[in-house]
């Protein structure tokens, strides 16, 4: 039996390479059948989240909310709110006609409404809407010196240590005053004007539940401020002329939120809608808004239910996943980490598990406050923060969607021209990254360069984040020269010319010339013979030839049979061609110990970059050069001949 030399004893031996090829395309194979399963159903459970409702009653709800003019004031809307002025004639106009609806376009009323507004006459009001403020406290900041006669009162910027948590607005002799008053006027709701009078004043504690919001010059807490608008029409106008007459709002409001909530049962969907009204530091008002369709009521129809065995499959799916990682980090153990593929399957299945987590939060949350959410109609129901959380889980099975596809890569690459591309990924990653600091230190030049020429005129770059932005939309051509080119006429043009000189024909161009090059170079050496180790394509072509031999629907002797054919007749041409019977054995058995030697150490069928040799091929290697030797000689001194004879010829 050979015995493998001293330096390569305990290698592979030639059959059983071969048997652990055949196994490993067998698991190769059957990993890529359960991850189509697991993509497929990913796919399904995400798809059946989401539809196209939702986009619809978010439209819809947006241009009744934010487009719908001030009567008599055209410009004017809750987009272009600008002032208190023009906030009340909103809360007085657009607002309160775009809540109650209350009969049909008719005047007649088409269902009983139950105390109810119906948006659209499809989307039912749930509870009531609730007004909410964040004030600061007065001289949370400094004056100069030489303005105190002029200033006495100075209100910071919204944070949570400026906050004002006192009361402030009416005595209380006025407030008995008015709450008598209002009572003779509506006697019919004193107990909620009460209330309403009681609780406008007085700070409200955060709740640990609803998440904090961020809004474009501060991130404000929930807590506040608070009073809730009423079922009638009209004693909410009554509630906004109040307000208004003994300025709720003031110098020291840093945001007002109005939040309230639909429901609509034809597409089973709850809109929640927050329009948000921020009183920076610097006067003015800014305005910004969010409506959250979502479906809180997750399994009402059939299809509900299909979608519940594919949750129930991705969760068995994860476990089977989590499973064969675990074996395969305790067979490899530190040599596992050594792929990036391996990280992409970490990776992935970190995300399923915070998916998996989310979504039984939700479910959690939803089932325990959904129903006293439900029954609340006379006070302000919370669902803002039900959407949240949702909309969140769908953010974290979106992010898990986009990775579980990319890891298709991993099988996609054993084909020729997807290892050329991650080839010359690899090979060229040292030289974009030297690349990519010159890059960004260009770019971060740049940006700082334009936010403080350009920061307090131009909206692009008013922040140092929209400046960086700023620099990738000039790149794509999307960006205002104008804009630069009016607040400064000489560094406007000079930054804009030396930007797109240097960053978009020499940066980017050395950028595809490096991976050009490296490209070229991978592909010259896949066209001397380097090939991937095995071919997706092939290795399901193979099986599938296997299947056929084992159904008997193939032969199986049938390449072998056209090889062996074409060697005779190979044979027989030689024989006519003048060659005698030695050379002929000669060169067939050079043929034999060539195939075999290349199917040892150069089959692209075997995936061990290092290999035994034993001393019996070893013997067959030695063999094999000695008679390409003999060749080189015999083809020497033919050549010799040849030119000796053609040195002698007359000329």
């Amino acid at each position: 039996m050979p015995v493998a030399s001293r330096w390569h004893r305990g290698g592979t031996p030639a059959h059983k390479l071969h048997f652990r090829k055949d196994v490993e395309i067998r698991i190769t194979l059957q990993e890529l059948l359960l991850y189509l399963i697991f993509l497929i159903n990913l796919c399904i459970l995400t798809f059946g989240m989401v539809n196209q409702h939702m986009y619809y009653l978010n439209k819809v709800m947006s241009s009744l909310f934010l487009d719908t003019s001030v009567p008599g004031d055209e410009r004017t809307n809750f987009k272009s709110i600008r002032s208190i002025t023009d906030f009340w004639k909103f809360m007085e106009g657009p607002l309160l006609e775009s809540l109650y609806w209350d009969s049909w376009y008719n005047n007649h009323q088409l269902y009983d409404l139950k105390n109810s507004s119906r948006i659209y006459y499809e989307n039912i009001l749930l509870g009531v809407p609730r007004v909410r403020q964040l004030k600061v406290r007065n001289n949370t900041c400094k004056v100069y010196p030489s303005f105190r006669s002029l200033m006495s009162e100075c209100y910071a910027k919204y944070t949570s240590e400026n906050e004002d948590i006192s009361d402030f607005g009416l005595k209380r002799d006025t407030d008995l005053t008015e709450i008598l008053r209002i009572l003779l006027i509506q006697a019919s709701s004193h107990l909620s004007i009460i209330l309403f009078i009681s609780n406008r004043w007085k700070y409200s504690t955060p709740s640990g539940n609803s998440p904090w919001h961020w809004g474009f010059v501060g991130v404000y807490r929930n807590g506040g401020y608070i009073f809730t608008l009423s079922k009638s029409k009209s004693e909410t106008k009554q509630k906004f002329v109040n307000l208004q007459l003994n300025s709720w709002i003031r110098r020291g409001t840093r945001v007002v939120f109005i939040d309230f909530s639909l429901y609509n049962a034809n597409v089973n969907l709850f809109c929640i809608i927050r329009l948000v009204a921020e009183f920076p530091a610097t006067g003015g008002i800014l305005t910004s808004w969010q409506f959250y369709s979502v479906k809180l009521l997750r399994y009402v129809s059939y299809y509900d239910y299909f979608i519940a065995c594919c949750e129930i499959t991705f969760f068995i799916l994860f476990i089977v996943f989590t499973i064969q990682e675990g074996i395969k980090i305790k067979e490899f153990k530190s040599a596992y980490f050594k792929s990036i593929w391996n990280w992409l399957e970490l990776l992935l299945l970190v995300l399923c598990f915070v998916a998996i987590f989310f979504n039984s939060y939700c479910k959690i949350q939803i089932f325990l406050l959904l129903e006293s959410l439900l029954r609340s109609t006379e006070k302000y129901s919370d669902y803002y923060f039900l959407a949240y959380w949702h909309i969140f889980y769908n953010n974290v099975i979106a992010i898990t969607i986009f990775f579980a596809w990319i890891k298709i890569f991993k099988f996609i690459s054993f084909n020729n021209t997807m290892s050329q591309l991650s080839s010359s990924l690899s090979r060229c990653i040292k030289d974009i990254v030297g690349f990519a600091i010159m890059f960004l230190i260009i770019l971060f030049a740049y940006a700082q360069l334009g936010f403080l020429v350009f920061g307090s005129q131009v909206d692009d770059f008013s922040t140092f984040q929209n400046s960086i932005f700023a620099q990738f939309r000039i790149v794509l051509g999307d960006f205002n020269f104008a804009a630069i080119q009016q607040d400064n006429p000489i560094l406007g043009p000079i930054y804009f010319i030396t930007f797109i000189f240097f960053v978009f024909f020499v940066l980017l161009n050395m950028f595809l010339a490096i991976i050009n090059y490296t490209y070229s170079e991978v592909k010259a050496d896949y066209s001397v013979g380097r090939r991937p180790d095995f071919e997706l394509g092939k290795m399901i072509k193979k099986s599938y030839h296997n299947v056929l031999k084992k159904l008997k629907l193939k032969k199986p002797q049938e390449d072998e049979d056209n090889e062996s054919v074409k060697s005779r007749d190979l044979a027989e041409r030689a024989r006519r061609e003048g060659f005698d019977e030695n050379e002929i054995q000669s060169a067939e058995q050079m043929k034999k110990w060539k195939e075999r030697l290349e199917k040892k150490y150069y089959s692209t069928e075997i995936q061990d970059d290092y290999q035994p040799v034993t001393q019996q091929e070893f013997r067959d290697l030695f063999l094999y050069a000695v008679e390409l030797e003999k060749e080189l000689h015999y083809i020497s001194l033919k050549l010799n001949r040849v030119m000796r004879e053609v040195s002698a010829l007359p000329y």
